[in-house]
């Protein structure tokens, strides 16, 4: 269980985000869930650019109640490309246009990438670092002092179709796509434990719209930042579901048996039609995410965040 802390001390997490929906409800989570210790949270370009996934960030932690995790800003575009944003999922403020009380505090000094060579220095073999976004911020990171791979206890990435079609491409989910580059950097490193958490087990865990509609009415703030924040995707999308893909990663770090893991070889393609694309090119050091107990992380998650259900 995700808030049974009694059993085992929480686990240290640096998380990075590109603050759309999924990340904020991601966010709650880690405030929300006694296993997690929020070290930081980092910022990066992806859904929306990074000055405004950064407010979002502080925004977020705010209504949560979490004013005092320190946010570090950092890429502000891919190591090598152009950004493309994710506005016509997230809404044109990555909130879903959910108009919250913005945030007056200021971010902490040292930026993103800076900011996980220390935390990661300062205590090696304690700190994961879950990366939800574009993996841009990690690479920059792994090119300063690659021994981040050896001394984050482990990293969970939020990316990748293995073997399910993908969400901008045919072949491609949105996080790989949009820095492709710098996934190929990060799956290419010697991390000291490596977990993919990717479409294919991420499409099975959505909110469902009777979850998101009973969320209306609980008073606990991280239930009404759950129905703010997916209100475009029920009504002006009119879609069935919303899919946790971010909490569902940071969920894995905590819980590592949500998930059936296949131990794997990843290659990142970077150019045409392959962009972003991810195959299993043998078995490897990383693990790939294949199947996920959906039914406990939906529990899990509703629990942690004050609502009655979430699938």
């Amino acid at each position: 269980m995700l808030g049974a802390a009694h059993s085992q001390p929480p686990v240290l997490v640096i998380l990075d985000v590109d603050t759309g929906v999924d990340d904020a409800l991601a966010l709650a989570l880690g405030v929300r869930s006694e296993r997690v210790d929020l070290v930081a949270v980092t910022t990066v370009a992806g859904n929306v650019g990074v000055a405004q996934a950064t407010a979002n960030t502080l925004t977020v932690l705010d209504w949560l109640g979490a004013t005092g995790v320190p946010v570090h800003r950092g890429a502000s575009h891919p190591l090598v490309r152009a950004h493309e944003d994710a506005s016509f999922v997230h809404g044109t403020d990555g909130l879903g246009n959910a108009d919250l009380p913005r945030s007056s505090r200021d971010v902490a000094a040292d930026r993103g990438p800076a900011a996980m060579v220390r935390l990661l220095r300062e205590r090696p073999g304690e700190i994961a670092l879950v990366a939800v976004g574009p993996l841009t911020n990690v690479a920059i990171a792994l090119n300063v002092e690659p021994r981040i791979a050896e001394w984050a206890a482990q990293l969970v990435v939020m990316g990748g179709a293995y073997r399910e079609p993908g969400n901008v491409t045919p072949r491609a989910e949105y996080n790989l796509y949009a820095d492709p580059e710098a996934a190929a950097q990060v799956f290419a490193a010697p991390w000291r434990r490596l977990v993919a958490v990717g479409l294919d087990v991420s499409h099975r865990t959505p909110l469902s719209r009777r979850a998101w509609e009973a969320a209306r009415d609980r008073p606990d703030p991280a239930a009404q930042l759950v129905h703010r924040v997916c209100a475009r995707t029920f009504t002006e999308r009119a879609l069935d579901g919303f899919y946790l893909h971010d909490p569902l990663a940071l969920a894995v770090a905590l819980d590592p048996t949500l998930v059936t893991l296949e131990p794997a070889t990843v290659a990142v393609g970077l150019e045409g039609d392959a962009r972003g694309e991810t195959r299993i090119t043998g078995p490897g050091d990383g693990l790939v995410a294949t199947g996920v107990d959906a039914p406990r992380f939906l529990g899990a998650f509703a629990g942690a965040l004050g609502l009655p259900e979430a699938g």
